[in-house]
């Protein structure tokens, strides 16, 4: 069977994978599925996988897996490969660091690519404060390193967190999740002194940005208590909660009190920083200065590394010896993310992010106005949701969809079209695409999410 759409004629001189969508075989193939069988006997089933297709290659927004597949990636490796599949000057600076050297330790011997990429991190995070960085390897890991900082500096024991939140897999960060399955079912007893304070939902709760920061704050200030709470830890956008996108002047509400109250304020931009949103970091939509940001996902192209920046006074609170690990901050890691930053200048990506959401917005409205089960469109940038609602909710309960989203995603992803879901029941699709993605390849991948929803329900309208 063949499904194709060719993306323009320019991209074979700009990709070493053209741009399109191709399925030649049934999904997954007979090599994927191979591959899958041997998986199965050495890879924990803890490791599951959306779609049993096994890659071969990638380059810009297009995978290809082993049966030769042609994929168009709305997932970017849940928001990493945010300039593109192996970006050409992300591999060439990797590559020409790999033969000077790979690895020596930082905390035993430095090197200048680290320092450069606390360089970069100062100028571009929120805030025209001095700010200093330490460099680490995981999203996980940054909010870990951040919780401890926060800690060291204020002297205090409590770490709050928000509705709906994900902040990772380790044994802290599962307690800072909203949804304990899959992530924290089974592996208790989980981390004392997380507190889950109530967030903005502005599509279900309703409440303006104050008032939802009054909620908020009356929590911490009675549930905790401002002279124990050391961090208030907080996407700026909810990345695996749904993409919810807070109220008018609720963060820097939240900010404004924690300043009062010596608190220290985190924005986990793990998912939404490094140009995703169409700013460097989202904070920067909504008028917030965090104290400390943690970085990763998208910073290095596809390399581990991860970052804690802030206030210097903040980061400068650790002891020595305090902070670190043996691979953060690796060189070949440090080396991509100097090109990565680079990339983003030099090919406008932040013009390009808001080219994405103008495209993307447009076309999901389009299916909105077809489809009654398509509750909300939100999100900033190459970092889009819609909500899925049972049939004539919309409107009232706004009952979730979860059927809907698990339908939509395996029809599409039948159909070349790798999407993900999220959001706390289960009923958000999420787009989160590398920002090489083109106007034509969004028409085409909506297209096949037309057709999905179309095989599931008559049109409203």
């Amino acid at each position: 069977m063949t499904d194709t759409l060719t993306n323009s004629a320019t991209d074979a001189a700009t990709y070493s994978v053209a741009q399109e969508r191709k399925i030649v075989t049934a999904i997954p193939g007979p090599i994927s599925a191979a591959l899958h069988e041997r998986r199965r006997a050495v890879v924990s089933d803890g490791v599951s996988s959306m779609l049993p297709v096994y890659i071969a290659k990638a380059n810009g927004a297009i995978v290809v897996d082993v049966d030769g597949n042609q994929f168009i990636d709305l997932g970017a490796g849940i928001g990493v490969t945010t300039i593109g599949h192996t970006e050409t000057s992300v591999v060439a600076a990797a590559v020409e660091q790999s033969q000077d050297f790979i690895h020596t330790l930082f905390t035993v011997t430095p090197y200048e690519e680290y320092v450069r990429v606390a360089e970069l991190l100062a100028e571009h995070t929120p805030g025209d404060f001095p700010k200093k960085s330490v460099l680490i390897n995981s999203g996980a890991e940054a909010v870990e390193n951040g919780v401890k900082i926060a800690r060291k500096f204020t002297g205090r024991r409590a770490v709050a967190v928000l509705d709906h939140a994900y902040h990772g897999r380790t044994v802290l960060t599962m307690a800072m999740n909203y949804k304990a399955m899959p992530y924290a079912t089974g592996y208790g007893p989980l981390a004392s002194d997380v507190y889950h304070a109530p967030s903005s939902y502005p599509y279900h709760d309703g409440l303006t940005g104050a008032e939802a920061a009054a909620r908020t704050i009356a929590y911490l200030d009675k549930v905790i208590g401002a002279s124990d709470l050391a961090c208030l830890v907080v996407e700026p956008i909810q990345g695996e909660g749904g993409f919810m996108v807070p109220a008018e002047g609720y963060l820097p509400a939240l900010q404004e009190w924690c300043s009062s109250k010596g608190v220290v304020m985190i924005a986990d931009e793990i998912q939404s920083g490094m140009a995703r949103t169409g700013k460097y970091y989202a904070s920067e939509h909504f008028g917030w200065i965090p104290d400390l940001v943690l970085t990763a996902k998208g910073i290095a192209g596809g390399f581990p590394l991860a970052a804690v920046t802030g206030r210097a006074e903040i980061m400068d609170a650790s002891q020595p010896g305090g902070l670190g690990g043996t691979f953060g901050g690796n060189p070949v890691s440090c080396a991509a993310a100097i090109a990565v930053f680079d990339a983003i200048a030099a090919g406008n990506l932040l013009g390009e992010a808001q080219r994405i959401e103008k495209s993307l917005t447009a076309g999901l409205t389009a299916l909105k106005n077809k489809y009654d089960i398509i509750g909300e469109i939100r999100g900033r940038g190459a970092m889009i949701a819609i909500e899925l609602v049972q049939p004539g909710t919309g409107d009232t309960t706004k009952a979730p969809n979860a059927a809907a989203v698990a339908s939509i995603s395996t029809y599409a992803g039948q159909h070349g079209v790798l999407l993900l879901t999220a959001g706390t029941y289960g009923n958000v699709l999420r787009f989160l695409p590398s920002l090489a993605l083109s106007d034509a390849l969004i028409v085409d991948a909506l297209s096949v999410i037309d057709d999905a929803m179309a095989a599931l329900t008559a049109p409203a309208h």
